[in-house]
């Protein structure tokens, strides 16, 4: 077979093209297909990124291709962050997840992309705080930027377990703290300066625990002091009653003198 401008092709190469065609037709379909319909999926050297940022998703979507190394979720309405949420994407690399309403992370939210995942963002959400077990063995680096987050010894423990993006680990601060003399600080450079949060924990459950101790104590001596208030004032009216009685010589005496009468 020959094209214009005298360039041939033999029926094996053509065959052989067109069976190229054909395969690179039904991969850019199944690809196509196994992609959530808000989105965009692109192929990549064998893998999909998978585009759905500023998509007015609510949820994560569930029929994500198997091959996803890519995901991008930013500036939608996601709130939660379920268990086991990207399971079936054992390729996973980038995460963005910035700029959702996100105020709560399961436990069991990144099971399934652990060792794959390199990258997470989670800035601009809404988060005060991350269960520990959510981000357990995850090596990404991690953007935890822009959040509301309470600064007190769950979120330490989290932090010290994780690889903070460098860029914007400075712009993790405390909206709230423990302390609120921490309040608006940096959690980077709080805890850098050397304060433990973990240490106020303590002191705060010794405190409540010495206040509910006492309270007990003076419950305890004030039931004490009112039933023996209570006993002496009955004991005082018993005697007041037995005092007020007869006595046995004045009982004598005016038998003595019924006697004398009759």
């Amino acid at each position: 077979m020959c094209y214009p401008g005298g360039t041939c092709m033999s029926m094996k190469h053509f065959s052989s093209f067109v069976l190229g065609l054909n395969f690179t037709a039904l991969f850019l379909s199944t690809v196509a297909s196994a992609c959530p319909k808000t989105c965009l999926c692109t192929e990549r050297g064998g893998l999909v990124a998978v585009q759905c940022a500023s998509r007015n998703l609510e949820t994560i979507p569930t029929d994500l291709p198997r091959d996803t190394v890519s995901l991008l979720l930013s500036s939608n309405y996601i709130t939660t962050i379920p268990s086991q949420a990207f399971k079936g994407l054992p390729h996973l690399q980038e995460l963005d997840l910035s700029r959702n309403a996100i105020e709560n992370v399961d436990a069991g939210a990144f099971q399934g992309v652990a060792e794959s995942l390199r990258m997470l963002d989670l800035s601009h959400n809404r988060l005060r705080g991350v269960p520990k077990e959510a981000f357990a063995r995850l090596r990404a680096s991690i953007g935890l930027a822009n959040n509301p987050w309470h600064c007190e010894c769950a979120l330490q423990e989290v932090l010290r377990e994780l690889r903070l993006d460098p860029e914007t680990a400075n712009e993790v601060n405390c909206r709230t703290a423990i302390q609120e003399e921490y309040a608006g600080r940096p959690v980077i450079q709080v805890l850098d300066s050397g304060i433990n949060f973990c240490n106020f924990h303590h002191k705060t459950t010794d405190v409540a625990m010495f206040v509910t101790m006492f309270g007990w104590f003076a419950m305890v001596i004030a039931y004490v002091i009112y039933y023996v208030r209570h006993n002496q004032e009955d004991a005082r009216r018993h005697l007041e009653y037995l005092k007020s009685l007869p006595s046995s010589t004045q009982i004598s005496k005016d038998f003595d003198t019924i006697s004398t009468v009759v």
